[in-house]
């Protein structure tokens, strides 16, 4: 048994529900911010589920599944640039987890965040979360799954920054992007560099 699910197993000798909660998208340039909270079922540990970073694609597809059929209830919030930009990442981060903590909540609960204190006294805030306890790795790994697919559906519409293999991140294919067609109005982040500079400079994508 890994120590993720020994973690989690710990835990429920005191409490009757844990909730993981954890986000993909963070330091990207593009795209929006995605929050899942889960409750898994501890009756059947899927042994391979690890931090989303650590894992495939193809496994994390996998794995999918197998989580959503494995809970007992999710939840998954969506926050697009404009918030990201006006609230900043760590505030937007914040406000999206402490919204999946209230609907998630219940009675003798525990709520595990990957390293984000909640505004909520049953939470515990997990350095390395995706890493040590088995709901977080999997709320990690069904949010990567649902953004991926976000910004799969982006790189179909412009081609021109690889999105479907950087998921937004700024490699240097996507950088290269930028300085050749600019930026997107509604889907590049104003408030990341190097974003910002191109906004002062008003250097967006033309159509």
């Amino acid at each position: 048994m890994k120590s993720l699910h020994k973690y989690d197993l710990a835990l429920l000798k005191k409490y009757d529900y844990l909730i993981g909660i954890d986000e993909v998208g963070r330091g990207c340039l593009a795209g929006p911010l995605v929050v899942c909270g889960i409750i898994m079922k501890y009756d059947n540990l899927l042994e391979e589920v690890n931090d989303s970073k650590k894992l495939s694609r193809k496994k994390r597809e996998q794995f999918n599944d197998d989580i959503l059929n494995n809970c007992l209830e999710y939840v998954i919030v969506e926050v697009d640039i404009k918030t990201v930009d006006e609230k900043n990442i760590y505030q937007a981060t914040k406000l999206a987890m402490n919204e999946i903590a209230t609907k998630l909540n219940k009675h003798n609960s525990l709520i595990l965040s990957d390293a984000m204190p909640l505004d909520i006294d049953n939470n515990l805030a997990i350095k390395k979360g995706d890493e040590t306890s088995y709901a977080i790795a999997c709320a990690s790994i069904i949010a990567k799954v649902y953004r991926d697919k976000l910004m799969c559906l982006l790189a179909q519409e412009y081609p021109q920054y690889d999105f479907e293999n950087n998921m937004g991140y700024g490699t240097k294919k996507h950088l290269e992007a930028l300085e050749k067609h600019g930026y997107l109005e509604d889907i590049h982040r104003k408030s990341f560099e190097p974003i910002k500079s191109m906004c002062n400079k008003q250097i967006k994508f033309e159509l």
